[in-house]
């Protein structure tokens, strides 16, 4: 029973947090930590609602649509030959909500956390073609890494939040083990690899 317990809570985690959330999360930063806290409420919830419809919701519910007309598993979804069409589906719909803020005349800077998040989707993509790496981590590495870099940019210090985003990193990355979707060594590389791109495409 406990182990039993012990999976369904890895599955939970898995499942919220998915690896599509780092541009929401960035814009909520935003939003709350620089000036753009001033914009209107009604402004706010408008953009995250649109970027997290199109980097959430959208390729969440298209590639779980892919993987049961298939009929597999995650497990088996996570083959090498397999990964590489829910990442063309992720990076589209990132393009997509990019377009759409275009279109909407959103500023431009706050597009900056989307191209971190495109930055991190497309080099995961690219080590998976070789080496299956972790974009579950990947995307709470560019949490951190994109806290780093508001931090520079607007002066917070960004101790505290730190602290939970490792805390939920390590929760995160062992719940992948434990459903043996990954090893150490690629939740480990999958948060560095997202933390590095994240900070560099917001601080470019």
């Amino acid at each position: 029973m406990k182990h039993r317990n012990i999976i369904i809570t890895a599955r939970v985690l898995s499942l919220v947090f998915t690896p599509f959330y780092l541009p929401v999360v960035g814009l909520a930063a935003l939003f709350a930590f620089s000036y753009l806290s001033l914009l209107p409420l009604a402004y706010k919830a408008t953009v995250i609602g649109i970027v997290y419809l199109f980097t959430v919701l959208a390729p969440s519910l298209l590639i779980h649509a892919y993987r049961r007309y298939h009929g597999w598993t995650p497990l088996e979804l996570g083959r090498k030959e397999r990964r590489m069409v829910p990442y063309a589906i992720s990076i589209a719909c990132y393009f997509a909500c990019v377009y759409v803020m275009e279109r909407l005349h959103i500023p431009r800077f706050m597009g900056g956390i989307l191209i971190a998040a495109l930055l991190v989707q497309v080099t995961c993509a690219v080590i998976n073609a070789w080496w299956k790496i972790s974009t579950h981590t990947a995307a709470i590495g560019g949490v951190a890494g994109a806290l780093c870099a508001f931090a520079e940019i607007f002066g917070f210090n960004p101790v505290g939040w730190l602290s939970a985003v490792f805390l939920l990193a390590g929760l995160l990355g062992t719940s992948r083990m434990i459903l043996r979707q990954h090893t150490l060594a690629q939740v480990v590389a999958g948060f560095w690899v997202g933390f590095a791109c994240a900070a560099t495409g917001i601080l470019i």
